[in-house]
């Protein structure tokens, strides 16, 4: 959303008119989730997608004549399993899409996504209405509908902050760049708090970690990894993010260390609902003790605290569904 958005009302400007084409449900199969979005302009550019291509030519088409009759709409399209086979789906499935004209309340989310500024756009799918507030509800940051309202809570980018600039750090920062994530790495310790150890991070830190965290904005959003496995670094670190609305606090170590961390910030007068916000023993339990693996899943159990997944396997959720 926020790429296409600016990539297009960028280079277009207000010179010509656009519609926009949201999923607002889907049953069966579905290529793109609640939300995927596509652009289409008066004189037949185009920008994102709804379906990784078995109905983008239907949507344009109906977008075409939203434009013409600047009436928005709802278009229900089923893919057949045949042509469900050839874009990567095991079956058919049905999708409805929702077409109208980018309006002011579009234009108004990109200018606040651009100052990183968390939103949600609430639509009127009846009179295609649309509002934009500044905040995002508690929760899950997906998209859902509510009879005929669709709400889209758009948080700021996602932000990895990294604690410790060990060697885990390394693979972590990587994956977590290749996964979209904001990354900032910090450690008090100069000579591992590089740019020859961190090439892909976006900010280096050299700093005492609640020194560095009064300087950093904790949303939820916000994705705090603690790997220093130090208590003159670890509680200073847990100390600055227990209290704030972080989306994700872990802390690598046993259960043994983490229960002395604890045991440590309980006479300092945290409460246990604080303390068990904390992830430790961090990540999932992926089998290998390497560096790769354990960022692997670290990253896997952001990712699933994130997007409010089980952590489970596909198979364990398919069979008790």
């Amino acid at each position: 959303m926020r790429e296409i958005l600016h990539e297009l009302i960028e280079s277009i400007g207000d010179r010509e008119d656009i519609a926009i084409a949201t999923v607002i449900e889907t049953w069966g199969s579905s290529p793109r989730p609640l939300g995927s979005k596509m652009l289409v302009t008066a004189s037949g550019k185009m920008a994102g997608s709804v379906s990784n291509g078995c109905i983008e030519g239907a949507v344009f088409e109906e977008a075409q004549k939203v434009l013409k009759s600047a009436k928005p709409k709802i278009a229900a399209f089923g893919v057949a399993d045949d042509v469900a086979f050839e874009v990567g789906l095991a079956c058919g499935g049905h999708i409805e899409v929702f077409i109208q004209p980018l309006g002011k309340a579009h234009r108004q989310l990109v200018a606040m996504l651009n100052r990183d500024q968390p939103a949600t756009l609430t639509t009127n799918l009846v009179t295609g209405e649309a509002e934009v507030t500044e905040g995002t509800p508690t929760g899950s940051e997906l998209a859902r509908r509510d009879g005929d309202v669709f709400i889209e809570p758009f948080r700021r980018p996602a932000h990895l902050v990294i604690i410790g600039a060990i060697h885990i750090a390394i693979p972590l920062h990587r994956l977590a760049k290749l996964m979209g994530y904001r990354v900032t790495v910090i450690d008090a310790r100069a000579k591992f708090a590089t740019r020859e150890r961190f090439p892909e991070a976006d900010e280096l830190m050299v700093a005492w970690p609640d020194e560095a965290m009064s300087s950093i904005t904790v949303d939820s959003s916000t994705y705090v990894v603690i790997l220093t496995h130090d208590p003159k670094f670890d509680l200073p670190a847990l100390r600055s993010v227990l209290r704030k609305p972080a989306g994700y606090i872990g802390a690598i170590g046993s259960r043994k260390t983490n229960q002395n961390r604890f045991d440590a910030l309980r006479k300092q007068g945290f409460r246990e609902e604080e303390l068990a916000r904390v992830h430790g023993p961090i990540g999932l339990d992926l089998g290998s003790r390497g560096a790769e693996e354990t960022a692997l899943g670290i990253l896997a159990e952001i990712t699933s605290v994130r997007f409010g997944g089980s952590g489970a396997s596909m198979r364990q959720v398919k069979a008790a569904s």
